[in-house]
């Protein structure tokens, strides 16, 4: 009974030193995948969503011409409307003068 006793022993000191030497490596591994990650740059110039598409600027106002909302180029509802439908505006002011509304769901409006 003894040796079993001391037998279990050594085994969960094998276990534990594999599983300490495992999450090492692992942990070890996971550094040198952030060492290759490219950070992102953000920069403020005109951006275009698509090739052909109208570009983004600041300041600028985009709705859909069967809507009755106008949003911010960046706000979710931007990317429902067809390349075809956008109506853009230079101005806050314009798109009410053309009869739209702000959108509820574009934070900033």
């Amino acid at each position: 009974m003894e040796k079993i006793k001391g037998l279990e022993k050594e085994i969960c000191l094998v276990v534990l030193v594999t599983l300490v030497g495992l999450l090492g490596f692992g942990l070890g591994r996971l550094s040198r995948l952030e060492e290759r990650r490219v950070p992102i740059v953000i920069k403020n110039e005109a951006i275009s969503m698509q090739e052909g598409s109208t570009p983004i600027e600041a300041g600028k106002y985009v709705a859909s011409k069967s809507g009755n909302s106008y949003y911010l180029p960046w706000c979710t509802g931007v990317k429902r409307i067809k390349e075809n439908n956008k109506v853009w505006f230079d101005s806050e002011d314009e798109a009410k003068t053309a009869g739209y509304a702000p959108a509820s769901n574009c934070k900033g409006l």
